[in-house]
């Protein structure tokens, strides 16, 4: 019995189209495949992750109007916990073209910051997602300099 890799993680969320745009237009997800559920949501890839079948990060968005499919098939969460990361304090992905990421943030008027782990030779980027989840952007350190 092992562990082999993650598959994805979910978000739940009030408002799908923000994190759509978010995962799609910062980080460069696509929207792919999502099998029918009794509720609204949208599965992400990474690149050309279609071997991938499940996605890397799965939007779950809550219809106020009929939220009864989550219910029954994920369970019920109050919406004033619906922020943040709990006990998760962050989601990593490696990237390159620190410049090109630098440069996207900076135009839509994101806050970000950074730091250089130097004995790792990496360079990490934080931002945080519409449901106030941080994301880690991983580089490599000579980026950073460029």
């Amino acid at each position: 019995m092992g562990i082999n890799r993650l598959a994805h993680y979910s978000i739940r969320t009030t408002d799908l189209e923000a994190s759509r745009a978010f995962y799609t237009d910062i980080l460069g997800f696509r929207v792919g495949f999502r099998p029918e559920f009794k509720f609204p949501g949208i599965w992400l890839y990474m690149g050309d992750d279609d071997d991938k079948e499940y996605g890397t990060v799965h939007i779950i968005g809550i219809d106020p109007n009929d939220p009864q499919g989550l219910i029954d098939y994920l369970g019920d969460k109050p919406l004033d916990s619906l922020q943040g990361t709990g006990t998760v304090d962050h989601i990593a992905f490696t990237a390159n073209d620190l410049a090109a990421m630098r440069k996207n943030l900076t135009a839509r008027g994101l806050e970000f910051f950074e730091r250089t782990v130097p004995s790792l030779g990496l360079h990490q980027l934080f931002l945080t997602d519409p449901s106030g989840v941080t994301i880690e952007l991983n580089y490599p350190a000579a980026e950073a300099g460029a």
